[in-house]
């Protein structure tokens, strides 16, 4: 897209409809038909199986349809890609109305590669019976070049995370005067990790005269504060807040004393019969290695995933655990989002999470599609405090048990020790966090050390190629 010659851009192809012949009986069972999208797209979406909206999309898709702004709360797991994709690819039946431009029509921004990838997956299965429709990905830990070559030509979807994307902004190599329509999903991870002035400057960059939808876990003062000017007299949707989600999700958790009774309670839980695959959450990279280092050599099938792996790694390990060649993921929060894989029985909090937010996330890994799923918690006596205000935060008490020959008396609220609040003083802040932390999917570990997955590349795991390298620069959001 770079330099572009205005009149020597050919004309748009058109996106011409394949032959996607609907069965009437399935057409009229299947209540996505109500929203009268183009049958080329409503044949895709039965062809997925799916045959009854999730709530957001029951009230996003609509007002999509209508070319309505819209501010929307869906938690992760509540269908909300498919929410905001089939309204952008009904919209993209039309030609576009601005001529000698190759630019998006469609620019959806993400917080990690994860998510960039599912959602552009998405893109091409809703997609599929539409002929000339080029979805590319622009995220970190991808080849420039590469990526250049697929914006090659006419890009009707672009899906990017916003380091990567003020990149090509600064070299002159992406033309937004096609945008029409806008998705920023999951809003509040971008502000977590810091993307708001590159928000801000990739939106003061597109067209005034487009539709925009706004997808994110909480909708706050901060995320009201960053929809202001972006968009205009939206819809606001608020679908079941977190405290009534993940009803198929049985949680729980398990107090120790300290640290090597973790490691050993840990193996122990994982060895269960009824733990078919898991997804084990660490705080740090260095964690994640020396975790999946310990597991592996007990003989689990263990691979490490975290924000210091090339993206080729990474979707190397993603792809090992959709085969179930992995059966234990560790992962960090930043590296793990996005990730939708079936068949994760259970979620395992090794370290609790640093912001409230981020336990709601990631036991959303499991139970999803009306599937039932387990989230067990491994949290220190001390740690009693923070398991409380995880349940005022989610609404939901947390069970305790106990795993034989790892017994321990949980401390109640009044002998939890001190730390009590000042009168005046709120315990939490506007987005509930409390005493929780910014996350940095980050370690102290010495560069000089090589990582579980670099150790283990011949053994199929993926690798950690960054743990000898000093950080790249060039990308905004290489560390994600």
């Amino acid at each position: 897209m770079k330099n572009q010659t205005r009149h020597s851009v050919p004309s748009e192809p058109i996106l011409h409809k394949k032959h996607a012949p609907i069965d009437p009986s399935s057409d009229k069972s299947n209540n996505f038909a109500q929203f009268e999208m183009p049958r080329e797209i409503l044949k895709a979406v039965i062809d997925t199986g799916y045959t009854e909206p999730t709530p957001i999309q029951a009230q996003a898709i609509p007002l999509g349809l209508n070319r309505k702004d819209i501010i929307a709360s869906a938690q992760t797991g509540s269908g909300k890609t498919a929410a905001f994709m089939l309204p952008a690819l009904a919209h993209l039946t039309k030609p576009s109305t601005v001529k000698n431009s190759r630019g998006p029509r469609v620019l959806v921004l993400t917080p990690t590669r994860e998510l960039a990838l599912q959602v552009t997956q998405a893109a091409k299965t809703y997609g599929k019976y539409l002929q000339h429709l080029k979805t590319v990905s622009i995220v970190g830990g991808m080849s420039y070049d590469r990526q250049r070559f697929s914006m090659r030509g006419f890009v009707e979807i672009m899906v990017a995370t916003p380091g990567r994307l003020i990149d090509y902004m600064q070299q002159g190599e992406i033309d937004f005067s096609r945008v029409e329509f806008l998705v920023l999903d999951e809003a509040d991870r971008m502000l977590d990790m810091g993307f708001r002035d590159p928000v801000k400057q990739i939106v003061k960059a597109l067209p005034k005269n487009r539709q925009t939808l706004l997808f994110s876990a909480t909708i706050d003062r901060t995320i009201l504060e960053l929809a202001q000017g972006m968009l205009n007299h939206p819809e606001r949707i608020e679908i079941t807040p977190a405290q009534s989600q993940h009803a198929d999700i049985e949680q729980k958790i398990h107090y120790i004393k300290d640290q090597a009774e973790k490691r050993a309670l840990l193996i122990k839980l994982l060895e269960a019969d009824e733990v078919e695959q898991a997804i084990v959450f660490a705080q740090t990279k260095r964690s994640a290695d020396k975790l999946a280092e310990n597991l592996y050599r007990t003989g689990l099938k263990a691979a490490a995933l975290h924000g210091d792996m090339r993206q080729n790694a990474r979707n190397r390990t993603i792809s090992r655990l959709k085969d179930k060649s992995v059966k234990i993921l560790v992962a960090t929060d930043v590296a793990a989002r996005g990730i939708d894989v079936k068949g994760i029985t259970h979620i395992i909090n090794y370290d609790l999470p640093r912001m409230q937010e981020d336990y709601v996330h990631r036991i959303g890994r499991t139970g999803r599609a009306g599937a039932k799923g387990t989230a067990i918690s491994l949290a220190l006596l001390s740690e009693y405090r923070q398991v409380r205000e995880l349940e005022k935060f989610t609404g939901h008490k947390i069970e305790v048990f106990n795993l034989p020959g790892f017994e321990v008396t949980a401390p109640s609220y009044d002998t939890a020790g001190a730390g009590r609040q000042r009168p005046g003083r709120s315990g939490r802040n506007s987005r509930g966090r409390n005493n929780f932390r910014r996350r940095e999917d980050s370690s102290s570990s010495g560069r000089g050390e090589k990582s579980f997955s670099q150790r283990n590349k011949k053994r199929g795991f993926a690798a950690s190629r960054s743990a000898n390298r000093k950080p790249s620069t060039r990308s905004h959001e290489q560390a994600y």
